[in-house]
């Protein structure tokens, strides 16, 4: 059984999101959560609080045990582009690119052996 959360369209950099899921992919929840309240990352708060979402989705949807949860998939994926103009010298324009995330978190109960 498996329990899932998604966090969609946040205002981080998909390649810098995907540094703080690398940390804790195939982790405990309960240490992920703990790894992610330290990570000194934008990134860290937004993955925080989606997994505590996919451990509460997976308590109260699902029966599952807390003790025994485990980040079994975590994957971020680019949302749309934010366009912005800035201006520059001699009557020119820059684009600013103020990019997007959609990150999910899949967490799973350990096998009992």
């Amino acid at each position: 059984m498996e329990a899932k959360s998604i966090g969609r369209y946040l205002r981080v950099s998909p390649f810098k999101a995907r540094q703080v899921a690398n940390l804790v992919r195939g982790k405990d929840a309960n240490e992920a959560v703990a790894m992610l309240k330290y990570t000194n990352k934008k990134s860290a708060p937004f993955i925080g609080k989606i997994v505590k979402s996919a451990i509460a989705n997976a308590e109260h949807n699902y029966d599952m045990d807390v003790d025994e949860l485990f980040i079994a998939e975590i994957f971020v994926d680019e949302g749309p582009t934010l366009k912005r103009m800035k201006p520059r010298a001699y009557g020119r324009a820059d684009v600013r690119r103020h990019r997007t995330s959609h990150i999910t978190v899949v967490v799973k109960e350990r096998e009992v052996k």
